[in-house]
Order: structure tokens, then C-alpha cells, then sequence
């Protein structure tokens, strides 16, 4: 009996202790509404922040879920906590970040944040600069302990060689016919919608290639509409999930692009 009321007097002791110094990684965190895929509002709290990293998934989807060494195609809103200043974000420019899963240059916290996730979910990261911020160099204005919240909205993760099943990679044709090479039979593509990609660009009348998102590490996400590529709103609007279409484009010189359709969804 002696010693179960020394283990009660020990739980007790831990207890208080706890109790005064504050729960252990449970500072505030930034409330966020708003629905999946549109931009979300934050809203920040007072107090501190925990110096670390966390990692706080807001809402789940039903989509497939994002594995280790997948492309992850995602939305993200950056804020700054101190002032609640916004840094970067997605949205406005309608095209998602391509978060390629190689083994390098991507942080712990993105991984938490953005792999095992279900496409469609909702999730926040919470976190210093330094250890927060994505692959690539900071836009600048942060210092490395300046805590960032960023809200992620996941659009799916995708092999980075995701393809047509059962088709090679894409030939350049001949000509700059707009054709479709390859006839989908998934939904139909409309104009607002984001579609997700692998794509060849082709330099006219040399038919050389000068973008190539299998050469950038995977498949891309845009939304067709006026921030899309120069004439992808007429050479994908109405085709199939699981097409592939080439036409062409002006941007500075001719263009023919190649493009295998993947995915698409609807804006919310």
C-alpha cells in the first residue's frame, strides 16, 4: 500500500509540475476557415508560438494518398505570425506549388506536412522560418526564428513519371495541326478547372524542346484560364482526362505543345 501511495504522490508531483509550466508543445495556434481549394482565411492568435515545427491536419479528404518520392501538387498560403502579414500564396497565381519528393532539398516539415496525406485535405504547418520554409531559396524579408504558418491545400500526389497508362512518352508530330493523339474517355475538361499535366513544349519550326515537365521533375498543375499557358484554354478545354492532345501557341515564338492529360478538378 506504501508504495502505490508513493507512485500517487509521484504522478501528483508530475502533475503540478506540468501544470505550472504550461502543456509541453501546445502553444496557440492560427484558426483558418474558409473551404478546401479557395484561399483560406487565418487568423492568428495571441501569444507565442512553439519554436518548433507542427504539424496540424484541418480537414481530410478522400482522395488518394500522397507516398514517399510522389510529385505532391498542392495550394499553400504563407502569413507571416507577427502581424499576421501575408508572405506568399498559390491562389492568386492559379497555378499550385509542385513539391518533388527526391530525397533532397525538401524539409522535414514539409514531409509531415504534405506525405500520407489523403488529395484533398486541408493541412497547417506552424513553424520557424528555417525549418519551415519549402525547397527552394526564401522570397527574402524573414529572419530563420520569424515563425510562418503555412495552410496547405493537398491536390494530389502523382510518380514523376506518371504518364498515359500503357503509353510511351509523347512523339513531336510533324506539324502544328492541333490534333488529339491519344482520345480520354475521364472527365471533360472545362475552362476554371485545374488539370494536372505532363507536357512537352516544342520550339517551331526547329521541333526542338524547350520545357518539358519530365525534365522539371514531374507533373504540373495549372488552372485554365487567363494565368495558363498562352493557348491552353482552347487546346484543353473539352477534352478528356486521359487524352493526349498537342496544338499549338504563340508565346514570343511558335509553339507546339504535347500534353498528356492526368487529372482534373473542378473549382469549389
Amino acid at each position: 500500500m506504501g508504495g502505490i501511495v508513493r507512485l500517487c504522490c509521484l504522478w501528483l508531483a508530475v502533475l503540478v509540475l506540468l501544470t505550472a509550466c504550461g502543456p509541453i508543445g501546445q502553444g496557440p495556434l492560427p484558426v483558418v476557415t474558409g473551404a478546401f481549394g479557395a484561399r483560406p482565411v487565418v487568423m492568428i492568435p495571441d501569444g507565442e508560438p512553439d519554436p518548433q515545427p507542427r504539424v496540424t491536419v484541418l480537414s481530410a479528404g478522400s482522395g488518394r494518398r500522397t507516398m514517399p518520392g510522389d510529385v505532391v501538387l498542392a495550394d499553400v498560403e504563407v502569413r507571416r505570425w507577427t502581424g499576421n502579414r501575408p508572405y506568399a500564396n498559390t491562389y492568386d497565381a492559379h497555378q499550385p506549388a509542385r513539391v518533388v519528393f527526391d530525397g533532397q532539398h525538401v524539409p522535414d516539415s514539409w514531409r509531415e506536412a504534405l506525405i500520407g496525406r489523403p488529395a484533398g485535405s486541408r493541412v497547417m504547418l506552424v513553424g520557424p522560418a528555417a525549418l519551415s520554409y519549402g525547397p527552394g531559396p526564401p522570397l527574402g524579408g524573414t529572419r530563420p526564428a520569424e515563425t510562418l504558418v503555412l495552410v496547405f491545400d493537398i491536390l494530389g500526389g502523382y510518380p514523376p513519371d506518371a504518364r498515359l497508362v500503357g503509353r510511351t512518352l509523347p512523339d513531336v508530330p510533324d506539324d502544328r495541326v492541333p490534333r488529339v493523339l491519344i482520345g480520354g474517355s475521364g472527365p471533360s475538361v472545362r475552362a476554371g478547372a485545374k488539370v494536372i499535366v505532363q507536357y512537352l513544349a516544342v520550339e517551331w519550326p526547329g521541333r526542338r524542346v524547350v520545357d518539358s515537365s519530365y525534365l522539371r521533375g514531374g507533373p504540373s498543375a495549372f488552372t485554365l484560364g487567363p494565368e495558363a499557358p498562352p493557348g491552353w484554354v482552347a487546346g484543353l478545354a473539352g477534352q478528356r482526362v486521359g487524352a493526349r492532345v498537342a496544338f499549338p501557341a504563340e508565346a514570343g515564338r511558335p509553339l507546339l505543345y504535347v500534353v498528356d492529360i492526368l487529372d482534373v478538378l473542378e473549382p469549389t
